[in-house]
C-alpha cells in the first residue's frame, strides 16, 4: 500500500513538473510575441523614431529565450532531484535576475510609450 501511494506521489511530481516546463515555454513564446510586436509591429503603426521599439522588442524576445532557456535547465534539475528522491529548489539568482529584467522592461515600455506623445 505504501508503495502505490510514493508511485503516485513521484507521478504527481512529474506531471506538476511539466506543467510547469511548459508554463516556462508559454511565458517565453509570449514574451516572443510581445518583442515581435514591440520591434515590429509598433514601429510601422508610429510615426515617431523606431529605434526605441527596436531596443524594447529585443530587450524582450531575449526574455523570451531566456524564459524557455531557464524552463529546460529548471526541468532537468527538478526531475533530477526527484529521481533522488529530493527537492531542487529555484535559484534565487535565476528568480532576480528575471524579474529585474522584467521590471526593467516595463518601466523601459512606460518611457517609450509615454515619450512618444
Amino acid at each position: 500500500m505504501i508503495r502505490v501511494q510514493v508511485e503516485d506521489a513521484t507521478r504527481r511530481t512529474r506531471l506538476a513538473t511539466e506543467r510547469t516546463y511548459l508554463a516556462w515555454w508559454r511565458s517565453g513564446l509570449a514574451a516572443l510575441a510581445v518583442g515581435l510586436a514591440a520591434g515590429k509591429l509598433v514601429p510601422e503603426l508610429s510615426s515617431g523614431a523606431a529605434w526605441p521599439y527596436e531596443i524594447l522588442g529585443v530587450g524582450y524576445s531575449l526574455l523570451g529565450v531566456a524564459f524557455i532557456y531557464c524552463g529546460h535547465r529548471r526541468q532537468r534539475e527538478v526531475e533530477a532531484a526527484v529521481e533522488r528522491g529530493e527537492w531542487a529548489a529555484l535559484d534565487a539568482r535565476i528568480a532576480t535576475v528575471l524579474t529585474l529584467t522584467g521590471i526593467l522592461l516595463g518601466v523601459a515600455t512606460i518611457i517609450v510609450v509615454l515619450a512618444s506623445f
